[in-house]
């Protein structure tokens, strides 16, 4: 793509956090006009009034998908929800390029999608077409796709940071254990009475043990990655914070692999990977460290139990995490250079 050409994108959930995160950035974006914001529930206003931190953009107005004229729309990127945005995916012209924030089409496997997400996938041949787009290990592939499944925020940092260790076989492939940590922002803006303010403050508390539906998905890419079938001892928390990310991974060695191994396999790994910085030996990534940004820090520990290692990583949840990934995705698609629009630093304190 020329850096002149003007791509029109539309925006499915608009109303949402990752949605309105995603028209933050985008507005930003050279060769983005933002051409529709698709937002049943608040159909008909202007999207200043739902996040009056946009009143200074000249944005279109918010309808609903039918609503919406199809043909001046190249990109959709959406920000429904799981179970929804399948469906809604499946309407859209072939001709329009699709980066989904949600987790409908990120698990190859649609029997697992099943168990995990309470119900059959609506659109089993779009999900056969799909690409995972954690850019930094998916470039080529995402550059030539459709549609593009971002991954979750979770997986996001996980990944990240376990990925290259898979890969140059540092790592065991069982005894994998990560505690990871999360601000309310990641349940979203819907009513739910754990995300209260008087419920998240002053307090720490786990949920979805055994169960979280991020699970699955960084299996799949550990056991792609491994080439065989891995579990992972997963365990999110809830944390009194918006923003931010932050999960502590402890890792088996293999082959008398060293703290300092992992820590250079990391760099070699992430050497031209612009929003991800590992960090000097002894350095502790901390979610204040990435707010705001695309940014994924990555620190590596010797843990004091022989023949383990500790990996830290931290992401904003809603960029990193999901729509900054999303337009770093865009760019990729389109051939534009992988950082616009996403060059903001963290916002500290």
């Amino acid at each position: 793509m020329t850096s002149t050409q003007t791509i029109r994108a539309a925006v499915l959930g608009a109303s949402g956090y990752t949605g309105a995160d995603l028209i933050r950035l985008a507005a930003r974006h050279p060769n983005i006009e933002i051409t529709a914001l698709v937002a049943k529930a608040h159909a008909g206003q202007p999207l200043a009034k739902v996040y009056p931190h946009f009143a200074s953009l000249d944005l279109p107005a918010l309808v609903t998908a039918d609503e919406v004229d199809w043909d001046q729309v190249d990109v959709a990127f959406c920000g429904l929800p799981h179970g929804t945005a399948h469906s809604e995916i499946a309407k859209l012209p072939e001709s329009t390029k699709v980066i989904d924030m949600s987790a409908d089409f990120r698990l190859r496997d649609l029997d697992t999608y099943a168990q995990w997400y309470g119900g059959e996938h609506g659109a089993p041949k779009l999900a056969s077409g799909a690409v995972y787009g954690l850019t930094e290990h998916y470039r080529d592939d995402i550059e030539k796709a459709r549609l593009v499944a971002c991954p979750g925020c979770y997986p996001t940092a996980v990944l990240l940071a376990l990925l290259p260790l898979a890969k140059s076989s540092l790592v065991a492939p069982n005894g994998v254990i990560v505690d990871a940590k999360s601000g309310a922002s990641g349940a979203g803006r819907s009513l739910k009475q754990n995300i209260l303010f008087s419920e998240v403050g002053e307090g720490l508390s786990p949920y979805g043990v055994g169960t979280h539906r991020h699970v699955p998905e960084i299996e799949q890419e550990l056991g792609q990655a491994f080439q065989q079938s891995v579990v992972v001892n997963f365990t999110p928390h809830l944390v009194p914070m918006t923003r931010g990310e932050l999960c502590t991974c402890y890792v088996p060695l293999t082959n008398g692999a060293s703290a300092e191994n992992l820590h250079e396999a990391l760099l070699a790994a992430y050497a031209d990977s612009p929003f991800v910085r590992v960090a000097e030996q002894g350095t502790r990534p901390a979610t204040q460290h990435v707010r705001g940004s695309n940014y994924c820090h990555i620190g590596v520990f010797a843990d004091r139990i022989p023949g383990r290692a500790i990996v830290i990583s931290t992401i904003d949840n809603l960029v990193k995490g999901s729509a900054g990934q999303a337009l770093q995705n865009f760019n990729v698609m389109y051939g534009f250079d992988e950082t616009t629009a996403l060059e903001q630093l963290p916002l500290f304190p």
